[in-house]
């Protein structure tokens, strides 16, 4: 989808694309469902995140350091906001992530910190290159460098992300069992019921289809 085909198109929040990274049907439940539950993991998250949800600014050794700053693309169709943005004395623009926890294997985190950069970079008219995740279990930084590969990640994935969010019913659950361990949402999602590859797996991913049709069918053109 071209940046023109995205004016008057309401804007993909940057935090779905680390949901849809991460799971779809779990994007899906949170983004189109408007279904959401806490857990030990999303409070102590919510926790961490509380001082850099907190708008405002402060001066280091001649820098600025931004928290809570609102970015968009509207190339990209995305808004969101930045939990941390440095503005370094040099003119470095360098976004930081926090996420709860050690690093984990998967991609999800450094798609929504691209997407961060690339709004950054529309908005001030200057590359972003650079940013980091702070991980709060081992308080450290890792760096991520912005590169032609998970610049086409992210498009991928944002892609792929808006189909699934026009779908008339949730995805499957996610075929990687062990990213439903620590999930909120198994007792909403259902993963051993819904799963394609379980008994009722079939019977399940069309059961709500009329409802669904009925919905979209009622929706103003």
């Amino acid at each position: 989808m071209t940046s023109d085909a995205l004016h008057g198109i309401d804007p993909v929040p940057i935090s779905a694309l680390n949901q849809f990274a991460y799971c779809p049907r779990r994007c899906y439940l949170i983004h189109v469902e408007q279904s959401f539950a806490e857990n030990i993991h999303t409070l102590r998250g919510t926790a961490e995140h509380e001082r850099a949800d907190t708008s405002g600014h402060e001066h280091r050794g001649g820098g600025r350091l931004e928290r809570a700053l609102p970015v968009f693309s509207n190339a990209l169709g995305l808004s969101g906001r930045c939990d941390v943005v440095e503005f370094w004395e040099d003119g470095t623009v360098y976004p930081v992530e926090y996420k709860h926890g050690k690093r984990r294997k998967w991609m999800n985190d450094d798609v929504q910190l691209v997407a961060q950069m690339l709004c950054l970079a529309e908005m001030l008219g200057k590359p972003v290159e650079r940013g980091a995740i702070y991980h709060t279990l081992s308080r450290r930084r890792r760096e991520v460098q912005l590169t032609d590969a998970l610049k086409q990640t992210l498009h991928e994935t944002l892609k792929a992300l808006r189909l699934t969010l026009d779908l008339a019913s949730a995805p499957p659950p996610t075929p990687h069992v062990e990213r439903c361990d620590q999930c909120s949402l198994q007792d909403i999602c259902q993963p051993s019921v819904f799963a394609l590859d379980s008994p009722l797996g079939p019977q399940c991913a069309t059961l709500f289809d009329d409802l669904a049709d009925q919905d979209r069918a009622a929706r103003p053109k």
